[in-house]
């Protein structure tokens, strides 16, 4: 059995879906059980497709996990509040630092695989560079901008610190920090949609899509950079974990590889036959002073652990995502 916490989610679902992939391909039967609460948005069509097991609502998951101990295979820890715009911090704390920290005693206490997710946001502005270090004193370095990076960051630390001091752990422990990602199943996310996702529909109807403009002397308009990463290569990257048990730590998740905003919403227009039309307005000034202007993961950890899969370019994985669901009349997964 694999538990997903946020399983109706845009990475969630995704997992829901590979680990589906997986049980058809090797004829094993694996049951999947979603934690999430569906609300009344679209999240549902997330997993609509989807043969589940169960679907838990948070409040009665340890209830379930208990009940089915023995049967738990892992758990990927997808849930949390993911806005960096998210102003209530006791709501963070809850959500991404307590229950992390309960999920992972209950793991370590029933000996089962835990997977879950960090942040690139863990990095803040990037003065300190992006290395998936787990050196102490190199993760204290690291000054989030916002409560949402914060969370994650405590609870890397919190991980990081117990592991150093000898306590037990899960038989296998994997902290994905992902950076920039996009692709399918991410609609009910609103503003925190990918720029991809808020670029198709301006460019599908052939209108200027808007990007912010740089208030940084050394990026140009549109030339903030990010390490974009397509939700498959993800995808693939936990699935790996799961075929390598032996493999834990806290890793990048992105592709090793910065890209201007600029080429990122040339590469919708591109995918639709367009040339890109591109409008540059201000950055909001509540959002400057905590604006990341280039991420880029190093990857190094993970390949030394034995990955070895490409991952995509920026213009196939815009190209994937654009013609095999945004431009189709059923965009979900």
């Amino acid at each position: 059995m694999y538990v997903v916490t946020g399983g109706a989610g845009f990475i969630g679902s995704n997992i829901v879906w590979a680990l589906e992939q997986r049980a058809k391909a090797t004829g094993h039967s694996r049951r999947i059980v979603v934690v999430d609460r569906l609300r009344d948005a679209m999240k549902w069509k997330n997993i609509a497709k989807r043969e589940l097991y169960e679907i838990i609502p948070p409040e009665d998951m340890f209830d379930f996990l208990e009940l089915n101990a023995s049967n738990v295979d892992a758990i990927f820890h997808m849930g949390a509040i993911s806005s960096t715009t998210e102003i209530d911090v006791d709501k963070i704390v809850l959500n991404n630092f307590r229950l992390s920290v309960d999920l992972w005693k209950w793991c370590t206490n029933h000996h089962v695989r835990f997977i879950y997710a960090s942040s690139a946001a863990t990095y803040g502005s990037g003065e300190n560079g992006f290395v998936d270090d787990t050196n102490l004193d190199a993760l204290a370095k690291l000054q989030p901008l916002n409560p949402y990076g914060w969370s994650k960051h405590a609870f890397d630390r919190r991980i990081v610190r117990a592991l150093a001091s000898g306590e037990a752990h899960p038989p296998q422990w994997a902290g994905l920090k992902f950076f920039n990602v996009y692709g399918p199943n991410e609609y009910h996310k609103g503003s925190m949609q990918s720029v991809v996702s808020h670029v198709f529909p301006v460019a599908d109807r052939g209108e200027t899509a808007k990007l912010f403009k740089s208030h940084h002397p050394d990026y140009e308009d549109g030339g903030q950079m990010r390490d974009f990463i397509h939700v498959d290569d993800c995808i693939k990257v936990m699935m790996w974990l799961l075929d390598h048990e032996r493999v834990s730590g806290l890793f990048n998740c992105g592709t090793g590889q910065a890209r201007p905003f600029k080429d990122l919403a040339a590469a919708v227009y591109s995918a639709l036959g367009m040339d890109a039309k591109i409008e540059y307005v201000p950055t909001p000034e509540h959002l400057r002073d905590k604006y990341q202007y280039f991420t880029e993961a190093d990857m190094n950890k993970l390949r030394q652990a034995g990955y070895t899969a490409e991952f995509m370019s920026l213009e196939d994985g815009v190209r994937a995502y654009v013609q095999d669901y945004l431009f189709t009349d059923d965009p979900f997964r």
